[in-house]
Parts: structure tokens; C-alpha cells; sequence
């Protein structure tokens, strides 16, 4: 391609969020109905992603009254007003058309499973305990039962 198209290409990408076949999105899309506009809500699973640049395109697919309903998006489409992530799905394929002859929950995706921060980041991140005692620490700690008896105790007298 030349230069002079693909600039031009560029200029029309949008910012969208980082999602992948297999997360559950709630893509905000503007449905025009005579002079009225209005935007509707479509959540599903993403089955595939296909394309790049400005020709970039989605399927999401969702379960609607026990019918399996997809729709494809043009990912950088100025109809889209937002894409949200609602979940990340834990998948090892890039198309998942296998979901379309699954009905019920065997056509549910794995959700990944979040931990925070990997564990070694988390280990790099964290304060390093000292061994060396508190000096305005008490000796002994008292109990909270024995507390609570003395309090019960000295206001019984």
C-alpha cells in the first residue's frame, strides 16, 4: 500500500480497549431508528477478531431468549461509542466457532482468574521486614478476653 492510504488509515484508528476472543465486552453501539438515535447495548463473548487497521473487525456472540445471536462490529467504527471489558476469558484459541453448536452452560467460557500483581513483581514491591524489636511496643500483650472480663468485672462492683 502506499504512504498516502496508509496515513490516512491511521488517522481514522481509535483508542479501544485491549480484548481478545473469549472475553465477555459490552459493546455501546448507535442504532439509528428514523430521526431518532439512540444507543444499545449488545454483551457477549468475543468469538473472533479479524483484520487490521481501520478494516479491524469483531464478533460477539450472546445467548437471547435460547437463540444464539452474533453480531460483527468494525472494531475503529465511529457508531461504536464504547467497548467495555466486563471479563476476561481464559481460552487457548483464536476463534472460538466451536461456542456456536454449545447451548446452556456448556457454552460458557472460563473466566481467567486475576491474582493481583505476579509473584515475583509482588516479592520485588514488598517491604522488606526488619528483626529488630519495636522500642515503644508493650513486653506483653493482654488478651482481649481477659480485657473485656476486668471491664465487666470492675463495673459489676
Amino acid at each position: 500500500m502506499s504512504n498516502v492510504i496508509e496515513s490516512i488509515e491511521r488517522a481514522q484508528l481509535r483508542k479501544v480497549p485491549r480484548f481478545k476472543a473469549g472475553d465477555t465486552v459490552r459493546v455501546h453501539f448507535q442504532v439509528i431508528e428514523g430521526q431518532r438515535r439512540r444507543v444499545q447495548v449488545f454483551e457477549g463473548i468475543v468469538i473472533k477478531r479479524q483484520g487490521s487497521g481501520a478494516r479491524e473487525t469483531f464478533t460477539v456472540r450472546k445467548q437471547s431468549f435460547g437463540v444464539g445471536v452474533e453480531r460483527t462490529f468494525p472494531l475503529h467504527s465511529p457508531k461504536i461509542e464504547k467497548i467495555d471489558v466486563a471479563a476476561i476469558g481464559d481460552v487457548n484459541r483464536a476463534k472460538l466457532y466451536y461456542l456456536r453448536g454449545r447451548v446452556g452452560k456448556k457454552a460458557r467460557v472460563r473466566e481467567q482468574r486475576y491474582t493481583g500483581a505476579r509473584p515475583e513483581t509482588a516479592l520485588e514491591d514488598a517491604p522488606v521486614a526488619t528483626e529488630e524489636p519495636l522500642e515503644d511496643a508493650p513486653d506483653e500483650v493482654e488478651a482481649p478476653e481477659a480485657a473485656a472480663e476486668e471491664e465487666t468485672v470492675a463495673t459489676t462492683d
